[in-house]
């Protein structure tokens, strides 16, 4: 893997950035299939919303100011709460989450197993908090979660290089403190 180098001033490029290996370490050395249903939904919100929009400017070139007042008024309206309903949506439901994986049994006799990864980064703070939540599937199964806090230049030297093998042996360890061989 090339030397990854980023503004280490920069919180949202260093929560992205180790987010991004995160990600990055689960499925190639897990074999996690993700899941992308979290983003479909944000992205379908999104469509309404921006079709909602050209509709009424598309209806506003065709008939003018006058007589588009209602659709306009409506349209905008319905942008509005559908921007409002996102906002609560990322907020509310996605909380941090940046991945969702299934680790499917190849033979089909074992249940899926799900693992989610969420992570937080304060505005002008060091400490990056990482969170795994893992369901084996299995019918009565309870969820085991797992967090991890430390401050980011653990990981970043000061030229603002990603440290990737000390990530990757963090989350590795924090992966494996949560799911057990067999689940694997």
């Amino acid at each position: 893997m090339e030397p990854i180098k980023i503004d280490k001033w920069d919180g949202s490029a260093l929560k992205n950035t180790l987010d991004d290996c995160c990600r990055g370490v689960l499925i190639e050395k897990y074999g996690y299939t993700e899941c992308h249903k979290l983003m479909d939904i944000r992205l379908t919100i999104c469509t309404a919303a921006v079709a909602c929009a050209a509709f009424a400017l598309v209806y506003d070139y065709l008939y003018a100011f006058p007589a588009s007042k209602m659709v306009l008024i409506s349209c905008s309206s319905t942008y509005f709460l559908l921007m409002g309903v996102l906002t609560l949506y990322t907020n509310l439901v996605e909380k941090g989450i940046f991945l969702v994986a299934k680790k499917v049994d190849p033979t089909g006799i074992d249940p899926t197993g799900r693992i989610t990864v969420s992570s937080c980064l304060k505005r002008f703070d060091d400490i990056y908090q990482i969170c795994f939540e893992y369901n084996t599937g299995k019918k009565g199964a309870k969820t085991k979660e797992k967090t991890l806090s430390r401050s980011v230049a653990s990981w970043f030297d000061e030229d603002g290089h990603l440290l990737f093998d000390s990530f990757k042996a963090d989350v590795i360890q924090l992966h494996n403190s949560l799911v057990s061989k067999k689940d694997l």
